[in-house]
């Protein structure tokens, strides 16, 4: 039963209304207001837009909650107990530094998808907080926010903050455009030399184990002297170090955590020159380790800082994309930290490792995500398989 049967005319020429809304939730009666419209027809429309969303139980109440309100008070305490550690904390430091600061002071219920496609273009023109680099943020990582704030808006709809996701209307950076960065990798000689020239380098040891093993970076760092067994050539992946924020609040630090990305512990088959790679690095970090003596951190890390605490994952890449910069490696290519891994995986498949044990050994959810990986490898295997099909059948060509 409504207020009003009908809109009624303000002095002023324009057209209001006041309906009665009973909840679907609690049974209890509220009143939606709405002024300002032109005709009477046009209040009319939005009056029955209302009842059809009272009955069908989509009517959501006006309320006066900002955005910066509804992410930092309601949002990101209810997502953290369902994300992991890393995950939250960049969804946390994203809503910090990007999305308050532009549109924090937008009411929820009146940001629209105009509102976040000038946050978007903000961001890919002058979002850069810190760093050297352009000032605006990639398109990657505009998308990455705009996924945040679609997923943060899901839950507004779910929780009747607001009828309709607002992000829908919003116009991201493309996927393409977005896309990860080019996947680059070393041929074998190219590795071999790379890691020739950096053995019984403290960080050689740990790049030599990511290039012969294929694993993650923070798996890697989070290795212990227990998960391995030298006698049995394995090592078994239970935990990771992630960059996470101190405990002060300023700044970020590596911070052991348990599990692995995939979120299972897995058993990795070590090879016999990173069997005995190992028993060298072993016993020289146990000398630097008594030379250290009570201000060795001991966590039992395979690869530390040299004081024994787990090294911040971004720093530990970033003395590596220094070092292949320098003189001594100008004859190759320049590639990533994470780049060491692809080039585990390319030169696995190119010697006919079954698709099978590689994507288990690198942590894969399935085979397909390995071969969709690493396609390039794909099209040069089939074309040599149908080669070789082809010389059973017809001969050797000449």
């Amino acid at each position: 039963m409504t207020r009003n049967p009908s809109p009624q005319k303000d002095p002023n020429g324009t057209w209001w209304f006041v309906v009665d809304i009973i909840s679907d939730k609690d049974g209890r009666r509220r009143q939606a207001k709405r002024r300002g419209f032109r005709t009477k027809a046009d209040a009319q429309a939005v009056m029955d837009e209302l009842r059809v969303a009272a009955r069908q139980g989509t009517f959501v109440s006006p309320q006066r909650q900002t955005v910066k309100q509804f992410l930092e008070q309601d949002w990101l305490p209810a997502v953290r107990r369902q994300l992991a550690a890393s995950t939250w904390e960049s969804y946390e430091r994203n809503v910090r530094h990007h999305i308050v600061p532009a549109i924090g002071r937008v009411q929820l219920q009146a940001l629209d998808g105009g509102d976040l496609n000038r946050l978007y273009s903000a961001l890919l023109e002058s979002g850069r907080i810190r760093g050297k680099q352009m000032p605006g943020l990639k398109p990657r990582t505009v998308r990455y926010i705009h996924t945040i704030i679609h997923s943060a808006l899901d839950d507004a709809v779910q929780w009747r903050r607001v009828p309709l996701n607002a992000a829908n209307q919003a116009t991201p950076p493309s996927a393409k455009s977005a896309k990860a960065p080019e996947m680059r990798t070393w041929t074998g000689p190219e590795l071999a030399a790379f890691l020739a020239r950096t053995e019984g380098d403290r960080y050689g040891y740990a790049w030599a184990f990511l290039a012969t093993t294929g694993c993650r970076r923070g798996e890697a760092l989070g290795l212990r002297w227990t998960d391995i067994d030298l006698d049995t050539a394995s090592a078994a992946i239970r935990q990771q170090v992630i960059p996470l924020p101190k405990p002060g609040g300023v700044g970020r630090e590596g911070r052991i955590v348990p599990g692995t990305k995939s979120g299972e512990a897995r058993v990795i088959e070590l090879d016999r020159r990173t069997v005995t790679m190992l028993r060298t690095w072993r016993k020289a970090q146990a000398a630097a380790r008594l030379a250290l003596g009570v201000d060795y951190d001991d966590h039992g890390l395979v690869f530390p800082r040299s004081d024994g605490r787990p090294f911040h994952p971004e720093a530990f890449s970033k003395t590596f994309d220094r070092r292949v910069r320098q003189a001594e490696f100008a004859d190759l290519p320049t590639i990533r930290l994470h780049d060491l891994r692809h080039t585990w995986a390319t030169l696995a498949l190119e010697a006919g490792v079954d698709v099978a044990v590689v994507s288990k050994r690198l942590g894969h959810s399935s085979p397909v995500i390995t071969w969709q990986t690493y396609q390039h490898v794909r099209k040069e295997m089939q074309t040599d398989a149908a080669e070789r099909v082809a010389d059973a059948i017809f001969g050797p060509s000449a």
